[in-house]
């Protein structure tokens, strides 16, 4: 951020590489995925000039699924409290996602854990976001062994019916990510997990977003620019499709350098860089409803 701009490869085409602008001027907002914000927290103040709030995963798993997530009583539950302390719970939203069914993690299991977060998290978010475990081609794979079951349609009626009542009783908003099913009878609606209300009312402005065309039908996510990287991440879930193998995030990993624009390893003579042309979307107008 002091740089200005970061450069992204194309995870299709690894040479084809986007350089992207990140002067306040044209950067609306930002939205951070973690499942652990430490290493970020003592920094936060440089981050000022930006808009910006957290998705903060917080499961019921434990290493046998999430092998390198620390400890959530010890450690991801008191950050996720410091967080909110230092920036406010409208801009720290629980997810409790992916929920998945193993001979350990029952439905049962998952609601006695979600009560017991709930309880712990309430003041803290104003916010949850539920899913259910999509497989992909590695995570098949990689959640071989667990005794993994699929969900059935009325599995997710019943959890989700549960979880809402649990939510409701703690004062949290209940949403689903990229979810089919429709679950508004039982309070839950359809979430936008890059949300321009959101936005707008950290920022101030009203804001000319529309919805992502590159994500799935389902996702509600507004239009944006990824600037991570897949096979970075050393948290090892098991469930995860930005992971597929963790040799591959080993070698990302050693060739980080801070000096780089790319999140890992360096510009190739063989790249290929070009400006991302990008632009406020701030219309303007001060909401004074939300200032």
């Amino acid at each position: 951020m002091r740089e200005g701009f970061a450069c992204v490869r194309n995870p299709m085409n690894f040479h084809q590489v986007s350089r992207i602008s990140l002067s306040p001027d044209v950067v609306d907002g930002i939205v951070f995925w973690t499942k652990n914000p430490l290493p970020l927290m003592s920094r936060l103040e440089e981050l000022r000039a930006y808009p910006f709030y957290f998705q903060f995963t917080l499961t019921p798993y434990g290493k046998d699924v999430e092998p390198g997530v620390p400890s959530k009583n010890d450690v991801i539950l008191p950050a996720f409290q410091e967080l909110s302390r230092k920036i406010g719970p409208e801009r720290v939203i629980w997810r409790y996602d992916p929920i998945l069914l193993t001979d350990r993690y029952t439905i049962d299991y998952h609601i006695t854990f979600f009560s017991q977060l709930a309880r712990r998290l309430e003041g803290y978010t104003r916010k949850c976001i539920i899913s259910f475990v999509d497989l992909y081609r590695n995570t098949q794979t990689n959640m071989n062994g667990l005794g993994f079951a699929a969900l059935t349609e009325k599995e997710i009626i019943v959890l989700a019916q549960r979880l809402a009542d649990i939510a409701s009783k703690h004062h949290l908003v209940l949403e689903t990510c990229a979810e089919q099913i429709d679950l508004e009878p039982y309070g839950i609606a359809h979430g936008h997990c890059i949300d321009r209300s959101l936005l707008e009312h950290i920022a101030g402005c009203r804001l000319s977003l529309e919805k992502d065309k590159n994500q799935r039908l389902e996702c509600g996510c507004m239009a944006s620019i990824d600037i991570g990287m897949y096979d970075t991440c050393r948290h090892g879930c098991r469930y995860c499709y930005a992971t597929h193998s963790l040799k591959t995030v080993a070698r990302n990993t050693q060739v980080y350098d801070s000096n780089s624009p790319l999140l890992c390893g360096q510009l190739l003579p063989e790249d290929v860089v070009k400006e991302r042309a990008v632009k406020s979307c701030e219309e303007g107008q001060l909401r004074f409803d939300n200032c």
